[in-house]
């Protein structure tokens, strides 16, 4: 390869000696300038954009958070019954773990097909309620901590809740079971 090179060189030395075209370098120097006109961002300018940009955003937060709502703290976070003692706190963890375990099981009955969309539409409608109830309890809670009405209230909630779940999903693997065992005596 290096000596088809050399060969080519010698070759056509004379031509490359020669002047170049006429006109060649004005269109060269032309071909530079309309480069050099061409908007091109540079790492410099890159760093300046993202710079202003997190200032902007920061700018942002900082006036939302001047000039947004004034909350305090015990406004913020929701009242609950383990904010009253660590007694209730066991019994509030009790019941919305059966609850959570409920609506679990009720999610697999969904995807396993036994819940029709009019059920579907039945629990969610009684779900929505009872977080209604649930907003209106907390709200209830935080201005009456103490209240033992308030607290009674917060713990029969969570035991009608609690109840609807479960007898709705045990009637629904009642029907499921009944299925099962329907089809067996088919086959």
């Amino acid at each position: 390869m290096k000596d088809l090179l050399e060969k080519t060189i010698r070759e056509n030395k004379l031509k490359l000696e020669e002047e170049a075209p006429e006109g060649h370098f004005e269109r060269f120097e032309a071909k530079l300038n309309r480069e050099h006109k061409t908007f091109r961002l540079d790492r410099k300018m890159i760093l300046q954009l993202a710079a202003a940009l997190v200032f902007v955003l920061l700018l942002g937060n900082q006036l939302r958070l001047y000039f947004g709502p004034v909350q305090s703290q015990q406004e913020q976070q929701a009242a609950t019954l383990s904010s009253v003692s660590d007694e209730y706190s066991e019994v509030e963890f009790y019941f919305t773990s059966a609850i959570n375990q409920g609506m679990s099981e009720w999610d697999k009955l969904i995807q396993d097909g036994y819940i029709s969309e009019a059920d579907q539409q039945m629990m969610t409608n009684e779900i929505k309620e009872f977080d209604q109830m649930q907003a209106q309890l907390q709200k209830e809670l935080q201005a009456n901590p103490d209240d033992d009405r308030v607290i009674q209230a917060m713990l029969e909630y969570y035991q009608a809740k609690l109840s609807v779940i479960t007898l709705i999903i045990d009637k629904l693997k009642e029907v499921k079971h009944q299925k099962m065992t329907h089809n067996e005596t088919e086959i």
